[in-house]
C-alpha cells in the first residue's frame, strides 16, 4: 500500500470516527446508561485502525478525532476525560489484537476496550476532584462498559469480513 493510498485510507477512518462522534451526542440516552456514558460507535473505527494498520495509526485516528470532536462541541474538560479514556483503550486493544487474537473474539478485544476508557476517564476525574471517591462509580460504568463493547465489537467483526475482501490489510 502507497503512503499516499493509507494517509487516504486514515483521513477517511478520522472523518468517520468524528462523524460518528458527533452523532452519538444526538442519541437520548438518559435512562439507559449511566450519566456520562456513551455509545462508542467511533470505536468501531479504532478497532478497524487497529485491525488494518496497527497501534501508531489507530492512535492517530482516535487523538485527532478527539482533538476535533472536543473542538466542536465538547471543551476542555470534554477533551481530557476523552484522551485518557482513549489512549488507554485503544492501547489495550491493541495489545490484545496483536498478542491475544486467537484467544478473544473482537467482542472480547473490545469489551476490554470500553471498560478502559472508563477506568481512563474516571482516573483523569479523581486528579481533577482530588479524591478517590469517584471510583464508587465504576460499577456502573463497567456494565455500560461491557454492553457497548461488545456491541461495538459485534459491529467491527462484521465489518472485518468485508475490509477482508476490499482492501490488502493486514488483518
Amino acid at each position: 500500500m502507497s503512503k499516499t493510498h493509507k494517509m487516504v485510507l486514515l483521513g477517511i477512518m478520522i472523518s468517520l470516527a468524528l462523524a460518528l462522534h458527533i452523532f452519538e451526542g444526538f442519541i437520548p440516552l438518559s435512562g439507559i446508561m449511566p450519566p456520562g456514558a456513551k455509545l462508542g460507535l467511533a470505536n468501531v473505527v479504532t478497532l478497524a485502525a487497529i485491525m488494518a494498520f496497527g497501534f501508531k495509526e489507530a492512535l492517530a485516528v482516535v487523538l485527532l478525532r478527539t482533538l476535533l470532536g472536543s473542538m466542536f462541541g465538547g471543551g476542555l474538560m470534554v477533551f481530557w476525560y476523552s484522551i485518557a479514556g482513549g489512549v488507554l483503550s485503544t492501547a489495550v486493544m491493541s495489545m490484545m489484537y496483536k498478542r491475544y487474537r486467537a484467544s478473544f473474539s473482537l467482542a472480547g478485544i473490545s469489551i476490554a476496550g470500553g471498560v478502559c476508557h472508563n477506568i481512563g476517564q474516571l482516573l483523569v476525574f479523581a486528579v481533577m476532584a482530588s479524591t478517590g471517591g469517584v471510583f464508587a462509580y465504576l460499577p456502573a460504568l463497567i456494565i455500560a462498559g461491557v454492553a457497548t463493547g461488545y456491541f461495538v465489537g459485534l459491529v467491527a467483526s462484521f465489518l472485518e469480513k468485508y475490509i477482508k475482501g476490499i482492501y490488502n490489510f493486514h488483518l
